[in-house]
């Protein structure tokens, strides 16, 4: 499994692929990157998502998640 800090300097779209491709060993399958190249797409859209609508609180999403948690 990769490490995802690189995460955090995201460029474009090419050049994170290209790093994703760099850091995957030789014999990965197609499978194994495009299942990469899904988790990519659903950190930056949710980087996205946070610079334009804005991020929860660790409280607030606790309150949230609390309705929907049983213990």
């Amino acid at each position: 499994m990769l490490c995802l800090g690189w995460f955090k300097k995201m460029g474009t779209a090419k050049h994170d692929v290209e790093m994703l491709l760099h850091k995957l060993p030789d014999d990965c399958s197609v499978e194994d990157i495009q299942y990469h190249l899904y988790v990519l797409d659903k950190v930056r859209r949710g980087l996205e998502d946070a610079r334009v609508n804005g991020t929860l609180s660790q409280e607030e999403a606790g309150s949230r998640l609390s309705k929907w948690l049983t213990e």
